[in-house]
């Protein structure tokens, strides 16, 4: 079938020409659609069978352009295949944490898939400060399993390069090299932030120490291809509820540094800690929840670390330093001591592509929702200017970071003395 964008008037018809559709609906003769993306990239739709409204799922195509910057920014449509085999790999490596794929159609540059109609985008239950209890074990869970077992300690040298070069995924990579390290401190005509920051955006721009640290995180993100990474694990990137957690469109999906989409998932939450300052005017309820998410972060990256760490001593069967390497006496002592200090090197890179990826928001192409939201530019413009100092911290002094709370304490100095 001839690419073509599909609307809410093409998709039934669609569809009903797709064999695993008429698998999974029990009808095909009264379904409904509806366009639910509101996303940079796609397009996305909610098919449902109205005479049974349980049977539903989300169909999610490719247009051949950037939305959030429109037509004039074309954009390569293979990104949909990378997310369909990275949402493949996640089923196959965490099981329960991301959607079903039921279909795929490279043509038309779309997959469906479980629509997770009980789950919400953690971003806005973040906002509404709901507490998910199994978040932590759920996120740390698929990011060992995911990290780990597509790495080199893992897989043996032609096993982890053949799956590699399935996931070149050069377009999306240099979107993000773009965007993420190089463009938000420079001139460039996308970059988007609030006018009351313009002071503190010039001043990043020329903080000479801080870019060059930039550039060694880049380079981290160009050159480190350890494992399979999401590489846009943010907070709209998961849709949960208090018992289920799944992780959604890895499109950008590619091999790179396992400390990107810790850090990604860690520095979210941070942003969204200082969301509160505008969206929770109650001190103490602000504070509470603000407790809860600094409690989020050190229980994910304690958890990451501990699970890591067995499931290598467990499964060491790559070749980066297979179990013979430490046939000698002291050996496993050796072994234990070696993957604490890639554990910890991995936190180190945790701050600082998470720093990075605070300075990105505030003043790059895509904002975050948990601060544009804020109404009062006064009001955001206090978190964001506190995103800038926390961010421009975790890069600069990532190479002293020994533990979570060594991050978590930047977070409360630079929080201290806020005033709202």
């Amino acid at each position: 079938m001839t690419y073509r964008p599909l609307d809410e008037f093409t998709v039934i018809s669609y569809v009903r020409e797709r064999p695993p559709m008429a698998e999974f609906f029990a009808s095909l003769e009264r379904l409904s659609v509806s366009e639910v993306g509101d996303g940079n990239l796609n397009l996305v739709f909610i098919v449902q069978n109205e005479d049974n409204p349980s049977e539903s799922v989300i169909l999610k195509q490719a247009l051949p352009y950037l939305r959030v910057a429109g037509d004039s920014w074309p954009l390569t449509r293979e990104r949909m295949r990378y997310e369909t085999q990275a949402l493949l790999k996640h089923n196959e490596l965490a099981p329960g944490l991301a959607p079903q794929v039921y279909d795929f159609d490279p043509e038309m540059s779309l997959v469906i898939m479980e629509h997770l109609k009980s789950h919400e985008i953690m971003r806005k239950g973040l906002v509404a400060r709901n507490h998910y209890p199994d978040f932590a074990d759920h996120i740390s869970t698929f990011l060992v399993n995911v990290l780990f077992f597509t790495s080199d300690l893992y897989l043996t040298g032609p096993e982890k390069k053949q799956l590699q070069a399935t996931f070149v995924n050069e377009h999306l990579r240099k979107l993000q090299e773009d965007f993420v390290y190089t463009n938000p401190y420079m001139e460039s005509e996308e970059n988007n932030w609030n006018p009351l920051l313009d002071e503190v955006v010039q001043a990043v721009r020329a903080d000479s120490a801080l870019k060059i640290a930039i550039a060694e995180m880049k380079e981290a993100y160009m050159t480190h291809g350890e494992a399979l990474i999401h590489a846009d694990l943010h907070t709209g990137s998961i849709m949960l509820n208090e018992q289920d957690t799944r992780v959604i469109d890895p499109e950008f999906a590619f091999f790179g540094p396992m400390a990107y989409d810790i850090g990604a998932v860690l520095q979210n939450i941070i942003l969204n800690y200082l969301s509160h300052y505008g969206h929770t005017p109650d001190r103490e309820q602000r504070e509470a929840y603000q407790a809860y998410l600094l409690d989020v972060v050190r229980d994910i990256w304690n958890a990451f670390a501990r699970k890591f760490d067995k499931v290598w001593a467990e499964n060491n069967r790559g070749e980066l330093v297979p179990d013979a390497y430490w046939n000698f006496p002291g050996g496993q002592e050796a072994f234990a001591n070696y993957r604490s200090r890639f554990i910890n090197r991995l936190l180190q890179e945790t701050a600082g592509h998470g720093g990075v990826k605070f300075l990105r928001r505030m003043m790059g192409i895509v904002n975050v929702w948990d601060l544009t939201s804020i109404d009062n530019m006064e009001t955001r413009a206090v978190a964001e200017r506190l995103a800038v100092r926390i961010g421009k911290r975790w890069v600069l002094e990532r190479k002293s970071v020994t533990t979570i709370d060594d991050l978590i304490g930047i977070v409360l100095e630079e929080t201290k003395d806020v005033a709202v």
